[in-house]
């Protein structure tokens, strides 16, 4: 839809498009082709990724329209500058597939008037992020499984999956605006705001909310019972696990335009819903942090390092945290 709108406002066969990461199927590359692009580049890194796009797109018969290159769009000079950068690098953390240094140097050298934010699709991507408890965590413990085997890596979570449930409410950590991005790249609607250099720290309070663990342990207990464990032992775990704190969790908003936004999770409350991105939650500690009643904060650390030019070097990212109780609490 984002497409098209953009497209159709302008005289049929008059803007250029480039589409970063086309894909095998070469579906933005093609749907902008359909909406009356006069000319779509669609780079793809992967050969084999790349190979699939060309026949795609020859299949399609739009292929005296779509060029399809091969490589990393910093190491490609196009015989053009385009009117309309379509970017599907955005990640669950929203800059994990590399998205900040990727859009600064099309910025620089790809767009023709970068500094607009309909020069951009999506124009603008967000993280968004919060405290959460995880079933599997809390039942599943050394000797028998060691979560420190994960090497520090994400557990990915489908974001309508129930098994992760949110603490507290959640707070932008990352806030990206491609059109501002060689200048103030990145804003929060949060009263720090991160400053997205290739490396940034910022630091949030999260306060945890009874009702949340209330809700949470409700519909742990039904889960428990359907998988036929006694009343008592669901009443036990699903308390133990609603009332416990396995990480904090992080999932992407992105602005197709400024009326067009993709919500991985429900909006304001951080809810379960189907999305296309996922929820990533790196585990914080060996076990689950237990004993919350609400009303507990959570302050934490978040520290990105996002390089600036180089795509081969990957964003880093690291979380610490940590609990004062509150006077109800059990911790």
């Amino acid at each position: 839809q984002a497409i098209e709108q953009r497209l159709l406002a302008s005289p049929e066969l008059t803007l250029t498009v480039l589409d970063l990461g086309t894909g095998p199927s070469a579906l933005f590359a093609i749907m902008a082709a359909q909406a009356g692009a006069a000319k779509v580049y669609a780079i793809e890194a992967d050969p084999e990724i790349c190979l699939s796009a060309r026949q795609t797109v020859k299949k399609s018969g739009f292929d005296d329209i779509i060029t399809v290159v091969e490589g990393f769009s910093t190491n490609i000079t196009l015989p053009e500058k385009v009117d309309l950068c379509i970017a599907e690098i955005v990640g669950s953390i929203a800059s994990e597939e590399g998205a900040y240094a990727t859009i600064r140097d099309a910025h620089q050298r790809l767009v023709k008037n970068p500094n607009d934010p309909a020069s951009w699709i999506p124009n603008r991507i967000q993280t968004y992020a919060a405290p959460a408890s995880y079933t599997l965590h809390n039942l599943f413990g050394p000797p028998e499984f060691d979560w420190t085997k994960l090497g520090g890596e994400p557990i990915r979570f489908s974001c309508r999956d129930r098994g992760l449930e949110l603490l507290a409410d959640p707070v932008v950590v990352e806030d990206i605006s491609f059109a501002d991005i060689m200048g103030i790249a990145a804003t929060s609607t949060s009263p720090k705001s991160p400053s997205l250099a290739e490396k940034n720290t910022y630091e949030v309070t999260f306060t945890v909310d009874e009702a949340r663990i209330s809700s949470n342990e409700g519909f742990l207990f039904d889960e428990f019972r359907r998988g036929k464990s006694s009343v008592a032992d669901s009443q036990r775990l699903a308390k133990e696990t609603a009332q416990s704190l396995s990480g904090i969790a992080m999932w992407p908003r992105l602005y197709l335009t400024n009326d067009i936004i993709v919500n991985s999770r429900q909006y304001g409350s951080g809810g379960h819903q189907s999305s296309h991105w996922q929820t990533v939650l790196p585990i914080m500690a060996v076990r689950p942090i237990g004993g919350l009643q609400g009303g507990e904060t959570i302050q934490v650390k978040f520290d990105f390092d996002l390089p600036v030019e180089n795509v081969d070097k990957s964003p880093a990212y690291s979380i610490q945290g940590t609990i004062q109780y509150s006077k109800n609490s059990n911790g």
